[in-house]
């Protein structure tokens, strides 16, 4: 089964390499596997400064990050489900894959899917709850196509 998925993806930034739509979308469906409702999802792709911003703004770390979730409301009347946003920085993730000497596709998939899967309520601040939110990222990045990404 197809999941329910309305998708909005909007580009502040778009170097180095990004992702188009219909990639997030498969990333996002794959992460979303199992789920019966209509899920609301928002993806905005930034650049070093705005990333830098809202981390700073929201987690008290001033730095660009890679990933950023914004959980939304969740179920609403009307049957859907909204998650959130994921807030990814272009140059980080281009420069973690780079560092980590992977494809920028499976990095930003992997970004993706773990942003994807902290909207759902998985977390690693925990041991217990990192290894099972680790499980799950491998277990979607496989069906994916891609590589182990903690290896």
């Amino acid at each position: 089964m197809r999941e329910k998925l309305e998708l909005d993806v909007t580009y502040a930034a778009r170097r180095p390499w990004v992702p188009r739509r219909t990639q997030f979308e498969t990333w996002a469906r794959a992460a979303l596997a199992g789920l019966a409702c209509r899920s609301v999802l928002s993806v905005l792709v930034v650049g070093t400064a705005r990333s830098r911003a809202l981390n700073s703004r929201y987690r008290r770390k001033d730095r660009a990050t890679n990933v950023l979730s914004f959980s939304g409301p969740g179920p609403c009347p009307d049957g859907r489900n909204y998650l959130g946003e994921l807030v990814i920085c272009a140059p980080v993730v281009a420069r973690e894959a780079l560092a980590q000497g992977k494809s920028r596709e499976s990095h930003w998939a992997h970004m993706t899917v773990h942003g994807v899967l902290h909207l759902l309520g998985f977390d690693h601040v925990r041991d217990a709850e990192a290894a099972k939110m680790t499980a799950r990222e491998i277990q979607i990045l496989d069906q994916l196509g891609f590589s182990n990404p903690y290896v």
